[in-house]
């Protein structure tokens, strides 16, 4: 419908004097589509009969009428169309009539007699503006509690996809691997709210141990917060993790809410924790202790229910001895203590772990890669890794940024793991020689005794199957075997 075409809002005028309606009518004639009453009874005959097809939105209602009052009258109209705004005209003043029209009517003006035609016009157009505001509430509460459900399911989905992505179904470990020591202690701690001190070396996933343990927690559905103590000074630390006020220092210019009130109810995780200085870690501890503190420039201290959990890679129990970290910080910290092993001594994790990797590297580049070959999946495992899971990452990403082909091969190693895989393959040969003697001929038929006899036990004494894996004829091998005595002659 065009907006010349558009119904106006409608208004019921009540009031027992003709003059006085016509004089309404035409003052609000332009705006509203006006209809008038002489009493109370004509009033609702005409809501009754017009309010299905007229939408009138608002009642003005004289006070004094013959038979009853206005406010009387509103309040049976509040009863039956509570949505309509319901104003009152009156040239007296009585206290009495007004508190009863706004308690029991629900009046929402009271407007004096001799009124401005201005001031009347301008009123009404607020009134059905309220009127509108009143149905946008209405229809929102209704979208609200209709929506609940689906909401609801959306939440509790998106809880679910953190679970699968941060809870201990994230963590990868082989079985056997060191990490499920590790991982039983995340499940029995995790619901209590203790503070866990996790430690290893940088890359090991202190923070997604971290994660787990929130997420198997009692407050996964609250905030998790991280900030990495190492890498702001102190001044800025702390008003990073309290918050400050406008004009606490220069370049304040509003107050900003720190990350221990973002936290609340949730957990806040403060990695390298053992790079921060003696100073600030007394007011960490003050703030841990006493379960509240003071943002910068305030005078008012604030509460709050945070978890924290705190992660470094250096010895905390050495610098506590030599008093580079407040001891009694760090038992305040280490309520449970959690050590995250390094990569090279879980090698039963590297292929699950660089299979994962490589989908998730795949996927950030939009490469399809199917995996590994055996002499790269060789040289990964070949490698030391000193930069742990952080280092594997990268190395895989770079190889699928190099990939030309579906498989990632050998070729594709960076120049310190092709050097690392040189080294395991000469360390091999080595163990194959070690513990010959003689000159070379012994060594040489030393040598080869031992493979065939290697041989013999992959296949299980079968001479032709070990024959074929050799290059060699029956005969010969079995010629082989009399000659060095690993089988008779008969």
């Amino acid at each position: 419908m065009t907006p010349s075409l558009r119904r106006l809002p409608a208004v019921l005028v009540v009031d027992d004097e003709v003059r006085s309606q016509e004089a309404l009518r035409r003052t609000l004639e332009e705006d509203f589509e006006v209809f008038c009453a002489s009493s109370a009874r004509e009033g609702m005959d005409i809501l009754e009969r017009e309010q299905p097809s007229a939408a009138i939105r608002i009642v003005l209602c004289d006070q004094r009428m013959p038979g009853t009052t206005g406010v009387e009258f509103l309040k049976d109209v509040r009863l039956r169309w509570p949505d309509m705004v319901r104003i009152i005209l009156s040239g007296y003043t009585d206290a009495e009539d007004i508190i009863t029209g706004v308690n029991e009517a629900g009046i929402w003006q009271y407007l004096l007699k001799p009124w401005q035609p201005e001031q009347l016009l301008l009123t009404l157009q607020r009134a059905a503006e309220v009127w509108r505001l009143q149905q946008e509430n209405q229809r929102l509460s209704l979208d609200l509690r209709t929506a609940e459900p689906v909401l609801k399911k959306r939440v509790e989905t998106k809880q679910e996809k953190a679970w699968t992505s941060f809870g201990l179904g994230a963590l990868i470990r082989a079985p056997g691997s060191p990490l499920e020591v590790v991982c039983a202690l995340v499940h029995r701690v995790a619901p209590y709210d203790l503070s866990v001190m996790v430690t290893g070396e940088s890359g090991t996933g202190k923070e997604m141990f971290a994660r787990a343990i929130h997420y198997e927690s009692r407050r996964a559905d609250k905030p998790f917060i991280t900030e990495n103590c190492g890498a702001l000074p102190d001044s800025l630390l702390e008003s990073e993790l309290f918050g400050y006020k406008r004009g606490a220092f220069t370049g304040a210019v509003e107050d900003r809410v720190g990350l221990f009130q973002q936290a609340d109810g949730g957990t806040l995780f403060l990695d390298e924790i053992g790079e921060t200085s003696p100073a600030f870690q007394v007011k960490l501890l003050r703030a841990l202790q006493e379960g509240e503190f003071r943002p910068l420039g305030s005078s008012r201290s604030v509460n709050v229910d945070v978890r924290v959990i705190a992660a470094t890679n250096r010895d905390l129990e050495e610098d506590v001895r030599t008093g580079r970290f407040r001891e009694d910080l760090y038992y305040r910290l280490a309520t449970i203590s959690l050590h995250v092993p390094p990569l090279r001594e879980r090698p039963m994790d590297l292929p699950l772990l660089a299979r994962r990797l490589l989908e998730s590297s795949a996927r950030s580049l939009d490469k399809a890669i199917d995996g590994f070959s055996d002499e790269a999946l060789a040289g990964l495992a070949a490698y030391q890794w000193p930069g742990n899971v952080r280092e594997l990452q990268n190395e895989i990403l770079r190889m699928v940024a190099l990939a030309d082909t579906a498989k990632l091969d050998a070729d594709l190693l960076s120049p310190r793991l092709l050097g690392a895989k040189a080294v395991a393959v000469a360390s091999a040969h080595e163990s194959v020689v070690d513990g010959l003697s003689g000159g070379l001929r012994e060594r040489m038929e030393q040598l080869e005794q031992r493979v065939l006899q290697q041989a013999m036990l992959r296949h299980r004494g079968n001479k032709s199957r070990a024959a074929r894996e050799l290059g060699l004829s029956r005969v010969g091998l079995r010629a082989k075997l009399v000659r060095y005595g690993l089988e008779t002659a008969e």
